[in-house]
């Protein structure tokens, strides 16, 4: 995987955060960041077609991968979006780019949404892979959502009933949820696959991850609060599968464009792992809207 990339450890404060870069060093940066229960592994069919034009920078979020797993609090805030979005914007001052685009899936875009509210003037542009804003899906919640997305809901549960009962066999856990996610199919390659069941046999991930979801529940839902009427500045495409819950339980360009100025996207003939599914259309879509929105000042520190 990741022909012509290079994998290093880069650290954030008391954290390190592992990446996988390539591409064009003389080009606008671009970050991918991934989703639950991945790794920047799910870029392996993206990130090589986007480095043709761009320097592209796929990172294992914090809990996640080779990347650290901090101790969390009671109120799960070293797991906010906040906290999250703050390192990504941390890791990509310390490789020089102080304007960067970005291309994120699922947990991976949630953080994103948080990055472009906290610091805006750093975010060129936003692909969000399959997602409506976190706030309006819990409020939104409806049967067919709750039994679609039930990790939503079982993952928040107070420690350590979901980590327990994860760690009694994380694989089975995995496939289980993935699987029904990718509608029954399998569209992760055996490389992919391996490096995500291994990353998440580890009880430090599985702990980090479920602490994850209980800040979206909480701290992060009350960020998003405090920030009414405060909308996303930058240019947004919001792309979401045609055979997913979104597009079944959610009007996902209204609820982006409650959250953001600039707003545009479709479905697409996929599952939610569509980076894996249509590489090639995934990262065409990226390619060309960030082309658009390259301009503005620099891009390298």
């Amino acid at each position: 995987m990741f022909e012509g990339f290079v994998e290093e450890t880069v650290k954030t404060g008391d954290g390190q955060i592992f990446i996988r870069r390539g591409g064009n060093p003389d080009a606008a940066p671009v970050l991918l960041l991934h989703g639950y229960p991945q790794t920047s592994a799910m870029w392996h069919g993206v990130a090589p077609l986007l480095a043709r034009d761009f320097q592209v920078i796929c990172a294992d979020l914090r809990g996640y991968g080779r990347s650290h797993k901090p101790e969390s609090a009671p109120d799960h805030a070293p797991y906010s979006k906040r906290a999250m979005a703050a390192e990504m914007g941390l890791l990509m001052q310390e490789l020089g780019f102080p304007r960067f685009h970005i291309g994120a899936h699922d947990r991976g875009a949630r953080v994103a949404h948080r990055l472009g509210l906290d610091m805006p003037d750093r975010v060129l542009s936003m692909v969000l892979l399959d997602i409506a804003p976190t706030r309006e899906m819990y409020a939104g919640t409806s049967q067919d959502f709750a039994a679609t997305y039930w990790h939503w809901f079982y993952l928040i549960q107070p420690y350590p009933m979901p980590e327990r009962m994860i760690g009694h066999d994380p694989e089975a856990f995995w496939k289980e949820k993935c699987g029904k996610q990718a509608g029954g199919g399998n569209p992760f390659t055996k490389d992919a696959l391996a490096e995500y069941l291994a990353a998440f046999s580890d009880p430090a991930c599985i702990h980090a991850t479920c602490e994850d979801y209980r800040a979206a529940a909480t701290i992060d839902l009350r960020h998003d609060d405090e920030d009414e009427g405060r909308k996303l500045t930058m240019p947004l495409q919001v792309v979401w599968a045609r055979r997913g819950v979104i597009e079944k339980c959610f009007d996902a360009l209204a609820l982006w464009r409650l959250r953001a100025e600039k707003v545009e996207g479709e479905a697409v003939d996929a599952t939610h792992y569509m980076s894996e599914e249509i590489p090639e259309d995934i990262a065409q879509r990226m390619a060309d809207f960030f082309a658009r929105h390259s301009g503005g000042g620099a891009t390298r520190g």
